[in-house]
């Protein structure tokens, strides 16, 4: 007998993001850890999450000549020694957090095709695993990730076939669901991420903190539950 109609509904997380936003980074493994806490505290409803595309940089080349102290320097009007100081800092903070950033490495680059295999990802169930290895790969590893064969390696690392990522990412088949993603954030006012839609109706801007993340959830079962009665 099915006992799934008895379920609760599940609780949807909507969140924009971009590979190369390190506190996109550091706010996924922040969610997570809120998730561990909303459940821990009796939360029973099941979350499933969602990311949505959004370009920081839409002009990026994807062949930047230079370091991200050079970009940030160019892209912010920041001088060279406080980038380095705010990195320095970044670099400090995500550590405490499970996230290691080597902005040493880092080749700066346009995120759109990461954007289509995330997309591709998506559609086969892979897209928070796939969203991991490119952090990783970005922030950790210094792999260019706007070339398609880097992409297709990286798919293969969490189970897609890369030759269909390859063929995905040559014809376009995730551009217009790239286009709708940015394009409903700026609907939503969205003008920096990472940014989070909770059960469709409460935005928290920001990698905020694991506490915070769990007692928005509490609140929308606790809403849902007063609504029930």
């Amino acid at each position: 007998m099915n006992t799934d109609a008895n379920a609760p509904a599940p609780l949807k997380i909507d969140v924009w993001s971009d590979v190369a936003c390190p506190w996109c980074y550091v706010g996924k493994h922040r969610l997570a850890a809120g998730l561990e806490q909303f459940a821990a505290s009796g939360g029973a409803v099941p979350v499933e999450i969602e990311y949505h595309s959004y370009e920081l940089a839409p002009d990026t080349p994807e062949d930047f000549d230079g370091t991200e102290v050079d970009f940030l320097a160019h892209h912010k009007g920041m001088p060279l020694a406080q980038v380095e100081q705010m990195l320095a800092q970044m670099t400090q903070m995500a550590a405490a957090e499970g996230v290691e950033f080597r902005f040493d490495r880092l080749r700066h680059t346009k995120t759109l095709r990461a954007h289509e295999l995330l997309h591709h990802a998506k559609a086969v169930g892979l897209q928070q695993e796939m969203l991991e290895r490119l952090f990783a790969a970005y922030f950790t590893e210094g792999e260019h990730i706007a070339e398609p064969e880097t992409l297709a390696r990286l798919a293969a690392e969490v189970g897609l076939d890369a030759d269909d990522v390859t063929a995905a990412l040559a014809d376009r088949r995730h551009a217009d669901a790239v286009d709708a993603d940015i394009a409903q954030g700026r609907q939503l006012g969205i003008t920096g991420v990472p940014f989070y839609v909770v059960d469709g109706r409460y935005g928290v801007s920001g990698a905020q903190a694991p506490e915070v993340f769990a007692q928005v959830l509490e609140q929308v079962v606790a809403e849902r539950v007063g609504a029930a009665e």
